[in-house]
């Protein structure tokens, strides 16, 4: 019985890019997940083993990080048709009959802070820290202890993601025979935010409680300013910062525990198409990272918050 070789595709999924405009002061952002699907001539490949109609993978990837510093990332859509173009018409030989470029757009908002007095539009904003629109989860945990009647609240939030393009920098740690990390005087730093507050009521006595929306507006609110304010020489720097500014504003807070994965932002190597990058674009990893843990407590308070 005779076989046929139906529909058929192949490309590379899930090409995490994001792309950083550095004209001004004021950054701009594209982050996008890019999937490249091709249709063609491609029988031979899968009947024979021959290659020669085949357009690696890998070109397809390194193709959507040189057109991203080319043409730049105006928008998603025409983004991806310029790339589907490109697979299709310059293609050698015209073996690529069809191209699929899917494409998914992360949103990042701008961080405001308080300390600008300035008047113009834009003021109340620092021009290179943003936090990833959706995703976030408020999470709380409530013990009462029927005998001592009180009550433990921990509120946090986790998948809070949240950029820095500049003014981070890692230098001057250990170094010894596996040790291939290069110094970095000005990178992104990049993480998801897991954390949770203790808060110092405890229900005794007819105590009131706090107004805990706005409770977690604020902290949230802190948190995010110090990681927006902090030049950071490490994330466990920022880290306590983060935590620190919590507790210097929130008088009911005792404790706060931060998790904060390192999201690793590596710059691609475009000089084999003659292009220079200028820490404008880079692979966002999301495996493996540095996880960055630690509780920032009021003296003579005894943390409760379990480590992860």
């Amino acid at each position: 019985m005779a076989h046929v070789l139906g529909q058929n595709q192949y490309g590379k999924a899930e090409n995490r890019i994001v792309r950083v405009y550095r004209d001004s002061t004021r950054h701009e952002i594209k982050d996008l997940n890019v999937s490249v699907s091709l249709q063609g001539e491609f029988e031979d490949v899968h009947l024979t083993g021959s290659n020669a109609n085949c357009l690696p993978t890998d070109t397809t990837k390194n193709t959507v990080y040189a057109f991203a510093k080319e043409y730049g990332i105006e928008s998603a859509e025409a983004f991806g048709i310029t790339l589907a173009r490109h697979f299709v018409k310059d293609t050698e030989r015209g073996v690529v009959h069809s191209a699929r470029i899917r494409l998914e757009e992360y949103s990042w908002s701008r961080i405001k802070t308080p300390d600008n007095t300035s008047r113009f539009i834009g003021s109340e904003e620092v021009g290179h820290s943003f936090v990833r629109d959706g995703g976030e989860v408020r999470t709380c945990e409530v013990v009462y202890n029927g005998d001592t009647d009180t009550v433990q609240v921990i509120s946090g939030l986790k998948d809070l993601i949240v950029m820095n393009t500049t003014n981070s920098e890692f230098w001057g740690y250990i170094k010894d025979k596996y040790t291939t990390l290069q110094e970095a005087y000005d990178r992104i730093l990049a993480t998801q935010v897991t954390a949770r507050w203790k808060y110092s009521f405890d229900g005794r006595d007819g105590q009131a409680q706090p107004n805990w929306n706005r409770s977690y507006q604020h902290v949230r609110r802190h948190m995010l300013e110090a990681f927006a304010e902090t030049y950071s020489y490490s994330l466990q720097q920022t880290l306590h910062a983060m935590g620190t500014r919590v507790l210097n504003n929130r008088a009911e807070v005792d404790e706060v525990r931060l998790e904060l994965p390192n999201k690793h932002h590596f710059l691609v190597d475009l000089e084999p198409f003659g292009l220079k990058n200028d820490n404008e674009v880079y692979y966002a990893a999301d495996r493996m990272y540095g996880l960055i843990e630690g509780t920032v407590h009021r003296e003579g308070v005894t943390p409760v918050i379990p480590v992860a």
